[in-house]
């Protein structure tokens, strides 16, 4: 059996197969269509095969179908297992000397009585879905929490429907503007405790390092501001999103914090992401 580990390890140490394994651990624990992650690593279809057909022969990575479709995911257990091998053949055992730093210490690490958790939303273009999130977040909670919201692409600006959907709510808009995620990613950037994705394409993106390693979810949906059709259709389109976005944070911020430690924590929040999946896709 430990004949496999040295495969499985061989098998990531080629940067392209490295490459869809990290964009598949990015997006956990939804199964991503195959044309998805051709067209987000800019891979040739029979190039893809040949990578995820490697990550499949030593376990790395799941395949299902669905309809005409192959989607992936990245097999959780066979990471636990080549993880304690690891772990307990490599590395004896000693967690003080393998493990990083801040997985030592297993207690979730809090803010301080003076200090919110600082929870940042990215989107593609932070002119929808993340400028909801981020303002349900500071009506519902604003006194536990402070959000931030921005977007991937270089410029963007606010969606008119995404702002009238927010008032006919009742928020307060006047503050909101478009941001680039680069802005959060200065040394003068809050700590965050908590990262979201609220769309495929964010997801698929590299990630960037956040300081002290925050709980991290995937909630992505798909971008009404892409929607075709009548203006009944695209205002439904806002307000799907706008709801699917609601019933998860208030999920979130009802989740007891206290009692949870952060691998608890990030399972909760892996499963508030399939929260009115459907409903949305």
């Amino acid at each position: 059996m430990e004949l496999i580990y040295p495969h499985r390890l061989s098998t990531l140490g080629h940067p392209q197969r490295l490459a869809v394994f990290r964009l598949l651990m990015r997006r956990y624990p939804d199964r991503v269509p195959a044309t998805e992650i051709a067209r987000a690593l800019d891979l040739k279809p029979n190039t893809l095969s040949a990578y995820v057909n490697a990550l499949m022969q030593v376990g790395l990575v799941t395949q299902e179908r669905v309809g005409t479709s192959l989607r992936y995911a990245v097999d959780t257990e066979t990471m636990r297992e080549t993880f304690d091998f690891l772990m307990k053949d490599c590395c004896r055992g000693r967690p003080d000397i393998c493990l990083p730093r801040h997985y030592i210490a297993a207690p979730l690490e809090r803010p301080a009585a003076d200090r919110k958790f600082n929870v940042l939303f990215i989107c593609t273009g932070n002119s929808a879905r993340s400028i909801f999130a981020e303002t349900i977040l500071m009506t519902l909670a604003g006194d536990r929490f402070v959000a931030y919201s921005a977007g991937i692409a270089p410029r963007s600006e606010l969606n008119p429907i995404a702002i009238e959907v927010l008032m006919q709510k009742g928020h307060d808009v006047s503050g909101l503007r478009s941001k680039n995620v680069a802005e959060f990613q200065t040394r003068y950037a809050p700590t965050f405790d908590f990262v979201f994705t609220v769309c495929d394409q964010a997801a698929n993106e590299e990630c960037p390092t956040w300081r002290n390693q925050p709980v991290s979810g995937h909630w992505g949906m798909p971008d009404p501001v892409k929607v075709d059709g009548t203006d009944a259709e695209k205002h439904l389109a806002f307000h799907q999103a706008y709801g699917a976005l609601h019933n998860r944070i208030s999920a979130l911020v009802a989740l007891p914090m206290a009692s949870l430690d952060q691998i608890s924590l990030q399972k909760a929040v892996d499963n508030l992401g399939q929260i009115d999946k459907g409903a949305v896709n």
